[in-house]
This record gives structure tokens, sequence and C-alpha cells, in this order.
């Protein structure tokens, strides 16, 4: 079952919308290796399910990863085929409001060739450019 909230104050949300680049949610502050987004998106609860399977399929369930990321948009639509008025379509499915910047993964506790291999490979699931950061050294 993908992600979703336990419990929502409402069902239906407003689509709002996607400017701007993030201001917060683009550190690297767990991990040692992060992928970041760099187009604004709706990232859906399969989409962020589906990296993080390859993530973890990748590396072996060794190290730690960071979902950074959780789906609390409802996104709803009309059934196919329905006219026009009667309401706001049924929700649909949950999605997470993504700007340019945020970090969506993180991974510590494994070799950074091998975390970025994996990030790689969750990068190709998702529908949108993203690029692979590292966390400065303190040397």
């Amino acid at each position: 079952m993908p992600l979703s909230p336990k419990r929502v104050i409402h069902r239906k949300v407003q689509r709002g919308r996607q400017h701007g680049f993030a201001t917060r949610d683009n550190n690297i502050d767990f991990g040692d290796v992060a992928l970041v987004a760099m187009d604004p998106v709706w990232l859906r609860a399969t989409h962020i399910e589906a990296a993080r399977v390859a993530i973890n399929r990748k590396i072996n369930r060794a190290g730690q990863v960071w979902i950074r990321v959780f789906p609390d948009k409802p996104i709803s639509r009309k059934p196919a085929e329905t006219r026009m008025g009667k309401g706001k379509g049924a929700p649909e499915f949950w999605a997470a409001n993504i700007k340019p910047g945020m970090i969506l993964f993180e991974i510590g506790g494994i070799e950074k060739g091998l975390a970025a291999d994996a990030l790689k490979l969750a990068a190709s699931k998702l529908p949108i450019k993203t690029k692979i950061a590292y966390k400065p050294t303190k040397d």
C-alpha cells in the first residue's frame, strides 16, 4: 500500500501553484549522499515507493535510507466521460508537492559510490530531472 496520511483535516484541497525554489528541505541533514529534485512536480506516493524499493534492493538493505518527502496532498479527479458540474471529483491519489532544490532521499552508512548508484536507479523511477549531491567533508 502506498504512503498516505492517517488522518487529514480537509479531504479535498485546491491545486495551488507550483513556482519558486525550495527554501527548506534543501540541506543534507542525515546521510552522506542525497537525491535532489531539479523540477517542480507533484510526486505520487507510488513514485516514492518505487524509488524506495529500488534503493533498498540495490544496497541490499545495508546502511540507512531517509525518505525526506511525504505525500500529503490529495489530488482529485472526476470520472471519465462525466458532464461538467456536480462538484469536485473524489480524491484519486496522494502526492508530495516538490519544488526544485528539495532533497528527496538520503543514504548514509555505506560507500558513497554504491549510494550514488542506488540513487541513480531511484532517479530512473521518478518523473523528474534529479541530481546527486554529496555532503561536504570537514577536513
